[in-house]
């Protein structure tokens, strides 16, 4: 444990960073009873600490600190570890390690605002909603080259440990999880980190426009902000919530430095036409109306949000997020990452457009199914999208559809028009989303020779709303996935490598009992002749564990499995591989 004046090199992070040393010899010297001092359940509080009384008849009984006498059963009370354990920075190494002691730790670490603790081999972060002082240069020189065991927690020291095992030529990747516990954030320090120890040096690059755009690591560093803007939301956990999963990896050359970097994304489409009462749309739209720059007030026609039901259907502003300077930020990152001026007004007429669709109205004809336009709205978007207004109203109103090798006009009633208009409005959006990365990324790609990645991995956390949807369940789907991918490397696997060794142990179950229902979901299909005249050949044949028994004329249907980020994107079907 390092001494306050090796602490000093963090300067005024020390302090939410370790406890100082006067509190650790306190600790240690604080009367303690090993026998009688023990965290007992409660119904309002969970759990509480105590001094246990007496045991008899499988019942055992706690006073606890608030002098509330408790009976309960012995398996409902839980030892305390000693006063020295307080704040313990890895928490696997606590003499007794329960739920309670997990629990009470990481909420005395948060009330001093120490939000990084270990435990065992992973990081633990609790989300404190509001800016601590750990991220400063200062701090990344601190945790830079030091080993795990020499410097306190914190994500810059698992980032640190991801590139020195790089530079051992091994790719790395960082997986950051749970919906609302600052995964973006943590995102972007990673990268930050990076970028900070990594550069490569050199020039700034010259745009072919002549405006001088920014260095590599400040490219990386300024997707964020851009990305963000278009990419992330309020919801009802999270007024900064990632409503697309990214996945970003960070190039380096033979010499460990930065030499580009790239991104996948998948956005989520629904929100633009639709929000939750306590939630809101994503964030450009209202950065645009701020009114920041009045040349952009003659593409939005107004700067009232309520003008625009598509995105005001739930909050508008956010207590926690000054539209205005965030705009700053993204329109700076947008000439930081060498976008034209002409790209960057294209974006925000989009934008408009985007937002203009939802004033769209149309009514029935008298006598008829026939939708038909009422009102000028359709000029506002085609004005902005470049479009022809006639030709705009014609298409969503009379669509040419392909039968056999004609085409067709087809009618179209007031609802099939509006389910048009938000299918337009919901792929104009994403398809400008997916231009801005390909284009992020050209920008990001130097040319240089690439020999190891860093990956890192942000996508939406486990949601449980009031209405869930396909994309609640893909997004649930895909998390669970990957926990089990976690459950099952960090802990089956260990627990199998104590067996080979000959170590005594009872195999633990760390949450694998949701399996389960991912095979369910997984379930193949089979359409083999022979489905209909054997019930026993129904269950073999469909199990994925088994093979299959018809390898001429059967095929299976299952989400596919090549990316995270695909599988939440759409169901795909492909032919299951047999063996020879």
């Amino acid at each position: 444990m390092s001494t306050d004046a090796e602490m000093e090199c963090f300067g005024a992070a020390a302090v939410y960073l370790r406890k100082p040393e006067k509190e650790r010899i306190e600790a240690q010297n604080t009367p303690f009873d090993a026998k009688t001092s023990y965290f007992v359940t409660e119904a309002n509080e969970m759990y509480l600490k105590g001094k246990l009384l007496k045991r008899e008849g499988g019942k055992a009984t706690v006073e606890t600190i608030c002098g509330k006498s408790l009976t309960v059963k012995e398996d409902e009370i839980f030892p305390m570890n000693p006063p020295k354990f307080d704040k313990i920075e890895d928490m696997a190494m606590m003499t007794h390690l329960s739920e309670p002691s997990v629990l009470y730790n990481l909420k005395e670490r948060y009330a001093a605002w120490m939000i990084y603790t270990y435990s065992g081999l992973f990081c633990v972060t609790v989300n404190p909603y509001k800016w601590l002082p750990v991220y400063d240069s200062g701090v990344v020189a601190g945790y830079r080259g030091k080993k795990r065991i020499e410097a306190p927690p914190h994500i810059f020291s698992i980032s640190d440990n991801a590139y020195q095992f790089m530079l051992q030529r091994e790719n790395q990747s960082v997986l950051i999880g749970e919906s609302g516990a600052g995964k973006t954030v943590n995102t972007k320090r990673v990268i930050q980190y990076f970028a900070t120890i990594a550069v490569p040096g050199g020039k700034k690059q010259e745009h072919s426009s002549g405006k001088m755009q920014g260095s590599l690591e400040d490219q990386i560093i300024a997707a964020n902000p851009l990305l963000e803007a278009y990419g992330n939301a309020k919801t009802v956990r999270n007024d900064n919530s990632s409503r697309f999963g990214k996945f970003i990896r960070i190039h380096f050359g033979t010499t460990g430095k930065l030499a580009s970097a790239d991104i996948e994304t998948l956005l989520e489409k629904s929100r633009v036409t639709f929000q939750l009462s306590a939630e809101r749309s994503y964030h450009i739209f209202y950065q645009l109306m701020t009114g920041h720059k009045p040349e952009l007030l003659a593409l939005l026609i107004t700067t009232n949000p309520y003008d625009y039901p598509m995105i005001s259907q739930g909050e508008i502003t956010v207590k926690s997020i000054n539209d205005i300077e965030e705009f700053i930020a993204t329109d700076t990152a947008i000439d930081i990452l060498g976008f034209t001026a002409e790209e960057k007004v294209s974006m925000y007429k989009l934008t408009g457009a985007v937002m203009q669709h939802g004033n769209m109205k149309f009514k029935q004809k008298q006598r008829e199914e026939q939708a038909e336009p009422d009102g000028t709205e359709a000029d506002k978007v085609s004005y902005l999208m470049g479009l022809n207004s006639a030709d705009l109203l014609k298409a969503l109103c009379y669509p040419r559809v392909k039968v056999g090798n004609e085409f067709v006009t087809k009618g179209q009633t007031v609802p099939q028009v509006n389910n048009s208009v938000s299918a337009l409005c919901k792929s104009v959006y994403e398809k400008m989303f997916l231009w801005m990365v390909v284009r992020i990324n050209e920008m990001l790609d130097t040319k240089q020779p690439r020999s190891f990645f860093i990956g890192v991995l942000d996508i939406a956390g486990f949601e449980i709303f009031d209405f869930n949807s396909l994309e609640q369940l893909c997004i649930n789907f895909t998390n669970e996935k990957l926990q089990q991918f976690f459950n099952h490397h960090m802990f089956v696997l260990e627990q199998e490598e104590y067996k080979k060794e000959g170590i005594e142990w009872e195999f633990i179950d760390f949450g694998m009992d949701l399996a389960a229902c991912i095979e369910l979901i997984e379930k193949t299909t089979c359409h083999c002749s022979q489905w209909e005249s054997s019930p026993s050949l129904k269950r073999s044949a469909c199990s994925p564990r088994l093979q299959t028994p018809s390898r001429t004329n059967c095929t299976t249907s299952t989400l596919a499995r090549t990316s995270p980020l695909r599988s939440q994107s759409r169901l795909k079907a492909r032919p299951r591989p047999t063996s020879p």
